[in-house]
C-alpha cells in the first residue's frame, strides 16, 4: 500500500494547537489515518473548488485537505469548527 505524506499549511497548524484539547489526539490520529487511506469512508469531496479538496468530519470539527495523487502527498489546509470552517 502507497503511504501518502502529510503536510500542514502554517495556519492548519495554528488552528490545530488552539482546538480544545479535548479533541485534539482524535483529530491528530484521524490525520495520521489519512496517511495510509486519503478517502476514508465518510470524507467528502467538496464542491466549487476547482483544487482536489476533501473533508473528514470528526465529531462537530472538520479537516479540509487537499490531495496530491501524482507525488502523493496530503496537504492540511483548514481544521475547525463545523460552524466556522467553511467561511472564506
Amino acid at each position: 500500500m502507497v503511504m501518502y505524506q502529510i503536510r500542514f499549511k502554517k495556519k492548519a497548524q495554528k488552528e490545530l494547537l488552539n482546538l480544545p484539547k479535548s479533541i485534539i489526539k482524535t483529530v491528530v490520529t484521524s490525520i495520521d489515518n489519512l496517511s495510509s487511506n486519503p478517502r476514508p469512508k465518510g470524507s467528502k469531496k467538496l464542491r466549487g473548488s476547482k483544487e482536489n479538496l476533501w473533508r473528514i468530519r470528526i465529531g462537530n470539527y472538520r479537516v479540509i485537505y487537499l490531495i496530491e495523487d501524482t507525488v502523493k502527498v496530503l496537504v492540511v489546509r483548514k481544521i475547525g469548527h463545523r460552524k466556522d470552517i467553511y467561511k472564506p
